[in-house]
């Protein structure tokens, strides 16, 4: 992935966590920055299913879903499955989507499981959905209600690259266009997957950097007399601690490690909380982010 990605290494990265922990990542970012080619390099290197849905303000939950056909032959209804039951699913542009399409997408991802007729269906396992969004189109887009953000357990936010890197990706685009195809990659089997899952579950958490992730937590809820006082309108909820957790032992096991560390939490910190927390008015006034709060939090909080 990275051979095919120019200056998305921390991009790959996180898709590799959110796959090791179990979770689902929102990719936001300009076009032309390479987010659905990542989700397609992934889905090239596993060994399940892909489905692509372009999102449109016209979209029906029944199009994620599936729905009911009717067979003339023997008079009854068969269910063709929607696109959201593979094992990867990549949601372009989701902010498009309106609130019925993004309703039947959050059962998806918080049961693993989707209704549709009356009838509740299991997704598959695995099952990952890596949603894309435009963050500078605003015009026909339905914003992600606090319930569907906090689902995610990564949330990316990438920028254009500088001269070098983009000098490399001219070189990447026009060398593929010239060369030969390759034969297919070898794919992560299923098996091998839930092998890694369990070595994930299994990488030692300290109670120390439990406290280090708990603190963080609390951070943004208990403000007063801190730097963050007065900027957070809401906190980061329990699923913020139990992210951290989960993707510190991801990105340790990644690093080749059997044990998490404090520079595991604090690399992923900002990409697993900023978007469960609402900066109140005098922050958005002031221009300052989530992120911006979470990157304050992290250097008054420290690990030990």
């Amino acid at each position: 992935m990275r051979a095919a990605l120019i200056g998305h290494e921390e991009l790959v990265e996180r898709l590799m966590t959110a796959l090791l922990a179990r979770g689902h990542v929102l990719i936001e970012g300009p076009p032309g920055l390479a987010k659905t080619r990542a989700v397609k390099r992934l889905a090239g290197g596993l060994d399940g299913t892909f489905a692509r849905i372009q999102c449109t303000p016209d979209l029906m939950p029944s199009d994620l879903t599936g729905t009911q056909v009717f067979r003339r032959q023997s008079e009854t209804f068969d269910f063709v499955a929607g696109p959201i039951f593979h094992s990867l699913v990549l949601v372009d542009e989701i902010n498009r989507a309106p609130p019925k399409v993004q309703s039947a997408l959050l059962e998806a991802m918080a049961e693993g499981q989707v209704t549709a007729g009356g009838v509740t269906r299991a997704l598959p396992d695995p099952f990952m959905v890596v949603a894309t969004q435009n963050s500078i189109e605003h015009e026909g887009t339905f914003p992600l209600p606090e319930a569907q953000l906090d689902r995610f357990l990564i949330h990316v936010d990438l920028a254009l690259p500088d001269a070098a890197r983009e000098r490399a990706i001219l070189d990447l685009v026009e060398g593929e266009a010239r060369a030969e195809p390759s034969p297919p990659a070898t794919r992560l089997s299923h098996a091998a997957l839930a092998e890694a899952r369990a070595a994930t579950a299994a990488v030692h958490l300290a109670p120390a950097l439990r406290d280090f992730i708990v603190r963080l937590v609390i951070g943004t809820r208990e403000t007063a007399g801190t730097p963050l006082e007065g900027l957070v309108e809401h906190a980061v909820s329990p699923r913020g601690t139990l992210a951290l957790a989960a993707s510190a032992r991801a990105r340790a096991l990644i690093h080749g490690r059997d044990h998490a560390l404090p520079e595991d939490v604090e690399a992923l910190a900002t990409d697993t909380l900023a978007h469960r927390l609402i900066p109140s008015w005098r922050a958005t006034s002031e221009g300052l982010s989530a992120r911006d709060i979470v990157a304050r939090l992290l250097t008054h909080v420290r690990p030990w």
